[in-house]
């Protein structure tokens, strides 16, 4: 079962359905159907397990498509902020090479 990770617990994770916005996987992208297991900070003494919960929709957009109140949900304070993240977690190459396209995954607990 892959590991989705997320950096800070957002208010979103306690909802019986969320969104979250991932680059497409080079090695399997993520599908619809798929149960996945919800981190906090997989990488970090810190980590902490959130729960199970299966991909229910899977949409393919550009970054550009994604709204202010998207935004808002995932922690910043707009789309722009969002994109300037974006950005320089993943690098301007990263995400030209994409075509500033983004997986909207919507999860369900599980």
């Amino acid at each position: 079962m892959r590991i989705l990770s997320f950096s800070k617990r957002w208010q979103k994770l306690s909802n019986p359905t969320f969104t979250t916005f991932r680059f497409p996987r080079k090695d399997k992208d993520w599908f619809v159907g798929e149960v996945v297991q919800v981190w906090l900070k997989t990488r970090s003494p810190e980590r902490e397990y959130i729960c199970e919960a299966v991909i229910v929709a899977k949409n393919y957009l550009p970054l550009y498509f994604i709204t202010n109140a998207e935004a808002r949900e995932d922690g910043f304070a707009n789309k722009r902020d969002m994109f300037m993240w974006v950005l320089k977690a993943h690098g301007g190459k990263r995400a030209v090479a994409e075509n500033f396209m983004m997986n909207k995954l919507t999860l369900r607990h599980h």
